[in-house]
């Protein structure tokens, strides 16, 4: 079979070519497009005889699967999946695996990261340090004894809310299912309303579904804390972002961390959050460290191993 990794991995082709061996070594052939590409035309070429494709991030439209004539899987290196039309491939019969959990300590450590940011005023008092000036005028708040509300408690969402214990927080969860380890080591759950009353911080963690988008709404953002934090580490359009722009500003909330949006970066100029007081912004960083870069393209190329032996994993389609 032909596999093609239609984009950059963020890994060398030396290692990724390494860690795809024991599929290299079944006679398959592995492909590597090291450069992204947006022109339809090039992608189409680049699928025309694959029998899988590899892909991270980037937009899978209809047009390009269906170039794919050989098509029989696609193994996404991310852990969403919506940016694949599947719908398509529901009707091609295409399997669709995806990279469980190869950023789950990566996107828990980012949210905290951007917690004691916004709690100990770290952007702003960088400035104020090159300036020569000093932390007077700036309040400085604990993690600790806070009431920290997360918002799903998948794989991701419950080792935020596990972390949370850890840092001396009160947990509260939100999630369609509770998670009875969680509920054992005391963490609370209760419906989305009552999680955005009484937290202190808000740190979302859902997939984005039909049902999710634009869920966390100018109406959810009235019912917080006049100095909660909302973090969100998950799928940008989860969050109405415009809303909370507007939340921001008009001091509904006291500040906010978000490294997903409702495009991927760069964002234009005229952005609502990129002028929004208080706002600690990062460019969708969450799942990329080196570490975890090497994790998905080794659960990646193990997805499509297992594919080929007739035991998929990890399969979403």
């Amino acid at each position: 079979m032909k596999i093609v990794v239609l984009e950059p991995l963020a890994v060398g082709e030396e290692e990724l070519r390494e860690i795809a061996k024991p599929i290299i070594d079944k006679g398959h052939d592995l492909v590597i497009y090291n450069d992204k590409s947006s022109d339809s035309q090039v992608l189409k070429e680049r699928v025309m005889d694959c029998d899988v494709l590899v892909i991270a991030n980037s937009p899978l439209r209809r047009e390009i699967i269906e170039a794919a004539k050989n098509l029989k899987m696609i193994s996404v290196a991310f852990t969403g999946y919506d940016h694949v039309d599947l719908e398509v491939c529901k009707e091609r019969g295409i399997a669709v695996c995806n990279a469980a959990g190869y950023s789950t300590h990566s996107v828990a450590e980012l949210a905290y990261g951007l917690m004691v940011a916004l709690l100990r005023k770290v952007v702003p008092l960088d400035k104020v340090t090159r300036d020569g000036g000093t932390m007077a005028g700036y309040r400085q708040n604990d993690l600790y004894g806070r009431t920290l509300g997360v918002v799903g408690t998948g794989a991701i969402g419950k080792k935020v809310a596990s972390l949370g214990l850890a840092f001396g927080c009160k947990v509260l969860a939100y999630n369609r299912s509770h998670d009875d380890e969680l509920v054992a080591q005391g963490v609370e759950y209760m419906d989305l309303d009552n999680v955005l009353k009484e937290s202190d911080i808000v740190t979302v963690h859902l997939p984005l579904t039909d049902e999710t988008r634009g869920l966390i709404s100018e109406d959810k953002f009235k019912l917080m804390k006049k100095d909660a934090l909302l973090i969100n580490t998950a799928r940008g359009p989860v969050v109405d972002n415009e809303a909370l722009a507007k939340a921001l500003n008009e001091g509904w909330i006291a500040g906010a961390g978000i490294d997903v949006f409702d495009m991927e970066p760069p964002l234009p100029s005229d952005y609502p959050l990129l002028g929004a007081k208080n706002a600690v912004l990062t460019p969708h960083i969450g799942f990329a460290t080196e570490e975890a870069m090497v994790r998905r393209a080794h659960i990646a190329f193990t997805n499509v191993d297992k594919w080929m032996e007739g035991s998929p994993q990890n399969v979403v389609l």
